[in-house]
């Protein structure tokens, strides 16, 4: 193994440490807000793609991580072993369903599409996380979708996410106009949150525009 990635693999795991410990202590801190330590999952988690971009992590690895945290997950997702993860006052697959999209999305174009697959977890994980924390928190006009509740601020959060995400990572390639609709995607897709749906449609869905609009 590559020392590059011996250490990558030492540092994802060294931060999702680090992220369930700040979880445990944010829940112990204000247990009224049980939302915000998963949130602070949702958010860190996302980062974890990059790292092991930047750090050259290997197809198997990649894949193992992802299907042993998919498994623990839905284990956790039973036996609340670890209460951060999964603290919704409603009955949602939210979790299980991040740790499935970012298999598959591993699956997909790891590493040979991993700019995709980085953008498309950034997306999911700061756009979504960032409107489960600020929807609630700042008032702002909101509607019902499938019987969950939608807010302005929210979506207005994930569209800029996923529109900063895309001329971050793919500024040279894409036009306004195609930036602006990557936005408009991700708001849409992420509307369907029925039973934590969101999770899988909006990385999966605008991972799947991206690779149409990049693809030779």
């Amino acid at each position: 193994m590559e020392p590059l990635q011996a250490f990558g693999i030492v540092a994802v795991a060294g931060w999702l440490a680090l992220l369930a410990t700040m979880a445990w202590l944010l829940r112990q801190w204000r247990p009224d807000q049980p939302e915000w330590s998963r949130k602070i999952v949702h958010l860190g988690a996302g980062l974890v793609l990059p790292m092991a971009w930047a750090t050259n992590i290997s197809r198997t690895v990649a894949l193992a991580a992802a299907v042993l945290a998919t498994i623990l997950v839905a284990v956790n997702q039973r036996t609340r072993l670890l209460p951060g993860l999964e603290s919704v006052n409603r009955r949602s697959y939210g979790t299980v369903a991040y740790g499935l999209s970012i298999l598959l999305l591993l699956w997909w174009g790891w590493p040979h599409h991993a700019a995709i697959v980085v953008a498309a977890g950034l997306m999911m994980a700061f756009g979504d996380g960032l409107a489960g924390i600020l929807g609630p928190a700042y008032p702002s006009p909101g509607w019902c979708v499938l019987g969950q509740r939608k807010s302005l601020l929210g979506t207005t959060c994930v569209a800029l996410v996923a529109t900063g995400v895309g001329w971050m990572l793919f500024g040279e390639h894409l036009s306004l106009t195609q930036l602006l609709v990557l936005g408009g995607v991700a708001a849409a897709l992420e509307q369907i949150s029925v039973l934590g749906a969101d999770n899988l449609l909006l990385p999966l869905g605008t991972a799947a525009l991206l690779n149409q609009w990049l693809s030779p």
